[in-house]
């Protein structure tokens, strides 16, 4: 058994990236205006430029970087592409 650790916890620094993608996730409200004005979303939400810049489009390696969460990542492109995309995704 490897003594190294299977997962790294996101760092501090991550925590207003991880927040937004929670957000888009979990907030319908907040997804919504994400999708209506994402610069005005993400300045809410107090992101850096480059974080920005992962977040439009999603850019799961450049947020990962970032230290996003990788299923946050995930569960938030998922949420954003079926609000763009409705009824494409019903059987997800």
């Amino acid at each position: 058994m490897s003594a190294e650790a299977h997962y790294l916890f996101p760092p501090a620094r991550a925590y207003q990236l991880n927040r937004c993608l929670h957000a888009i996730k979990s907030d319908p409200a907040f997804c919504a205006r994400f999708l209506a004005e994402p610069g005005v979303a993400m300045a809410e939400m107090g992101l850096s430029a480059e974080e920005q810049a992962g977040l439009v489009p999603i850019d799961r390696d450049a947020l990962v970087s970032r230290g996003a969460h990788p299923y946050l990542v995930f569960m938030a492109d998922l949420r954003l592409r079926m609000a763009r995309e409705s009824g494409s995704l019903e059987y997800f």
